[in-house]
């Protein structure tokens, strides 16, 4: 006997002696798209239907083989397929409503596809007809929201989600697909929330449950109401948020382990072995092609919970053991009929280990340490446009957390102290640094370094400039809270001034090509004015009278940057040209500066200046000692 082919809907190839046997719900398929209704001659034929398997390979491209005048031509069947599948949902027998479900997918999919190269015809009126959408839209929301609240098979809820999420990511901008008003008008928010605050729920459903929220949210949110905006800001229950944090954390934590995986693996290959031979030269080309693809699905979700609930800040700070550190069986994912925005949900059983009872012996971690890791790998490498807006979601999360009074309470705690293992990405002239040397320290240190980290590493040709502006904004916004409540934050900064002298001194030095594709004195202003911050205000949240004289030491060290910078402002200030304007604003945000040398020798040695201490210099290179003599001659004699 021939071996049987399923492929395209036959059981059988064609010969010369026999016809083609095709399955049975393949022939019925060919019956829908014929003119004629198939229930003419079939009064069972809807029924018969749902009990056959779907084959969606055949539906979909039978859907794809027509043109705009075929399909326009089979409307009424479509309609037709279309208000019995809604119809089978509320069938009792399970067979029927997986079938439904499974065929509404492949409706909603095939008749997109084809619109997107024809025309000529509406979506909402080929799937259902204008005169009977809202009543159709109605009924399916409502039998999906019943299907996910229900007690019922943890497969049909995950087939709903999925349909739902077809239904959503089927065009390519969101606020295009008119479909989602009737979604709007019969919510599902609820439901949603169930499946994430119940812990049997979210282990199977979560990912898909908080992307589809996020997209949703997403529905033309500048151009009228979206209720589940509305409904997303006042959600206040304890359980509901830390379930949806546990789904972030643990997608994001998938990422991170993947790329280390990739990077140890890396590391110990062959071109690690080649590299140690003939030295480093490579380091920056061998990093390149560790890759791991991203997760903007869930870092959309995270965004909207930040921005749009300001009780879910509370969940940032959430401790749990560190994910990393926790082994468990991963099972297969199961099959479903579409993955979104081609992200792959992690396993149940990894999302279930975060709930574990917390060890002594086990490194704890929380949801913001998870994503300042995430964020220290994706922001490594800004050349593909890809990652470019990949990093910049990250540092627009980094904003609004800044922010936001309760968030930077726990960030500069000092009883909240983590050791925060940032990803830094591989140059010549610095070592990696040992993961056990990290020191245990308030969470704004970790953001901090993240900052420098992407201010040192990014000075290049294809500059990021939004990017830079945003890293800039983070910085500030931190330090006005430290001024505000008078916060003495143990920290390095020289890293952070010496940093922002560096990227002052790029721009100067790439002005002629910055300038004509970015205004570059929107950053250096931003930049002048973070070192004013310090001048002015530096004695309310520096740690000792040793850091005030730091950052004079290194002010005057690098006083020929900042001399240069004023002749170049002042140049084009005094100029007719379009950077007249904001080129001004920067020479007069450099005065304080430009006098804070003289002011600095004037003070250094009076008791109870600036912090209430005297202060000792620190020790200058030659150059400065011999222009900082001048200076005390010039004084003496006067």
């Amino acid at each position: 006997m021939a071996q049987v082919e399923k492929r395209g809907g036959l059981l059988r190839k064609s010969s010369a002696s026999k016809k083609p046997l095709k399955e049975k719900v393949v022939l019925m398929y060919d019956e829908i798209f014929m003119t004629e209704d198939p229930s003419k001659c079939s009064p069972r034929f809807w029924e018969e239907l749902f009990l056959m398997k779907v084959n969606l390979e055949y539906l979909e491209g039978k859907l794809e083989s027509l043109d705009g005048e075929e399909l326009m031509k089979i409307k009424d069947n479509i309609n037709c397929l279309f208000q019995h599948c809604i119809q089978a949902l509320g069938e009792e027998h399970p067979i029927r409503v997986v079938n439904a479900l499974q065929t509404l997918c492949a409706l909603i999919r095939g008749v997109h596809q084809k619109n997107k190269s024809t025309s000529g015809f509406d979506i909402i009126n080929m799937l259902m007809g204008f005169d009977k959408a809202e009543l159709c839209m109605k009924n399916l929301m409502e039998s999906l929201d019943s299907l996910l609240c229900a007690e019922g098979s943890e497969s049909l809820k995950s087939l709903c989600l999925k349909l739902l999420l077809c239904l959503v990511t089927v065009t390519d901008n969101i606020s295009q697909n008119t479909i989602l008003e009737y979604v709007m008008i019969n919510s599902i928010f609820e439901a949603i929330l169930q499946i994430l605050s119940h812990p049997p729920s979210r282990r199977e459903h979560g990912y898909d449950a908080v992307v589809l929220l996020a997209l949703l949210v997403n529905y033309r949110k500048y151009e009228s109401v979206n209720p589940y905006i509305v409904k997303l800001s006042i959600v206040d229950d304890e359980a509901t948020l830390n379930g949806m944090g546990l789904v972030i954390t643990q997608a994001l934590s998938e990422y991170n382990r993947q790329y280390k995986d990739k990077e140890e693996e890396h590391q110990s290959g062959f071109f690690s072995a080649l590299t140690n031979m003939v030295g480093s030269m490579f380091i920056a080309d061998a990093h390149e092609k560790i890759s791991v693809q991203t997760n903007e699905a869930i870092l959309l979700a995270l965004y909207e919970a930040v921005h749009l609930n300001r009780n879910f800040i509370t969940v940032l700070a959430q401790s749990h053991p560190e994910m990393g550190l926790v082994t468990t069986p991963v099972s297969p994912t199961p099959t479903t009929p579409a993955t979104p925005l081609g992200t792959t949900p992690p396993s149940s059983d990894v999302i279930s280990s975060v709930e574990l009872s917390l060890d002594a012996d086990v490194q704890t971690s929380n949801l913001l340490i998870t994503f300042l890791k995430y964020s220290s790998i994706v922001m490594q490498d800004t050349k593909d446009e890809h990652r470019l807006h990949s990093g910049k979601l990250c540092l627009i999360i980094l904003t609004c957390i800044a922010e936001d009074q309760y968030a930077n309470a726990f960030l500069h705690d000092d009883n909240m102290n983590f050791r925060v293992n940032l990803h830094r990405m591989p140059m010549r002239h610095r070592k990696k640094a040992a993961d056990k040397n990290l020191p245990c320290r308030p969470l704004v240190c970790a953001v901090l370094d993240l900052m420098v980290e992407f201010i040192v590493t990014h000075m290049m040709k294809e500059f990021p400039m939004d990017l830079y502006v945003r890293c800039v904004q983070v910085v500030h916004k931190l330090l006005c809270y430290q001024k505000k409540c008078r916060v003495r934050l143990h920290y390095t900064w020289r890293e952070l001034w010496s940093a922002l002298i560096n990227l002052l001194k790029f721009l100067m030095s790439n002005e002629t090509v910055l300038l004509a594709k970015h205004n570059i004195f929107t950053l250096t202003l931003m930049i002048v004015n973070l070192f004013n911050m310090f001048i002015t205000y530096g004695d309310t949240f520096l740690p000792t009278p040793s850091s005030y004289d730091e950052l004079y030491y290194e002010i005057i060290r690098m006083h020929q940057s900042f001399d240069n910078l004023y002749c170049m402002v002042l140049r084009l200030s005094t100029n007719a040209g379009q950077w007249k304007e904001a080129a001004s604003k920067v020479t007069h945000a450099l005065v304080n500066i430009r006098a804070f040398g003289l002011k600095y020798l004037c003070t250094m040695n009076v008791p109870g200046a600036h912090i209430g201490q005297k202060r000792t210099l620190v020790p200058l290179d030659l150059e400065l000692q011999v222009t900082m003599s001048c200076h005390v001659n010039a004084r003496s004699k006067t």
